[in-house]
């Protein structure tokens, strides 16, 4: 049995006004609205995604 590190996100700003590559990176992270929470595997992907749109979300959690 294998435990896998997770992170949950939360989108704190809007994609209204942003260029499609951040709305992209949103969906991505499967976040579509202010106030929205993924939990998600804590991979370097993960990561990288996270950082591109660091002023849009917040790390709520990461386990």
């Amino acid at each position: 049995m294998t435990t896998t590190k997770t992170i949950t996100v939360e989108q704190t700003g809007s994609a209204i006004g942003r260029p499609e590559r951040q709305r992209k990176t949103l969906l991505g992270l499967g976040l579509t609205r202010i106030g929205r929470r993924r939990t998600l595997e804590d991979t370097a992907a993960v990561r990288g995604l996270i950082a591109k749109v660091s002023h849009l979300v917040k790390i709520v959690d990461g386990k």
